[in-house]
């Protein structure tokens, strides 16, 4: 009797492992990192996030603003098949971007 309780035991706690694993993954989303050039116009790069997060114009110029001031900045968060297709679409102009998870 003592082996088919450890058993349930082993089971209980071995179900509950993969359930914390994708609380973690789901809480935990990932970033477009876009960095400043030198060859890039402002209207370049607007144009490119409005193309690539579906944002106003003036959100684009923030986030343009932004990576120029500081070198980089974070343009978009979400989950990462989003991420990969914001990035794809910021390098079809040769912008220079990283994704962070």
């Amino acid at each position: 009797m003592k082996m088919n309780k450890i058993v349930c035991e082993i089971k209980h706690e071995t179900q509950e492992t993969p359930d914390l694993t994708v609380l973690n993954e789901v809480a935990i989303p990932a970033k477009v990192i876009l960095f400043n050039d030198n060859w890039h116009t402002f209207d370049e790069v607007i144009d490119q996030l409005i193309k690539a997060i579906n944002c106003t114009y003036e959100k684009a110029e923030e986030l343009t603003m932004a990576v120029h001031q500081n070198g980089k900045a974070v343009v978009f968060e979400g989950e990462l098949p989003q991420c990969l297709r914001v990035s794809g679409i910021l390098e079809e102009i040769a912008l220079h971007t990283q994704i962070e998870y």
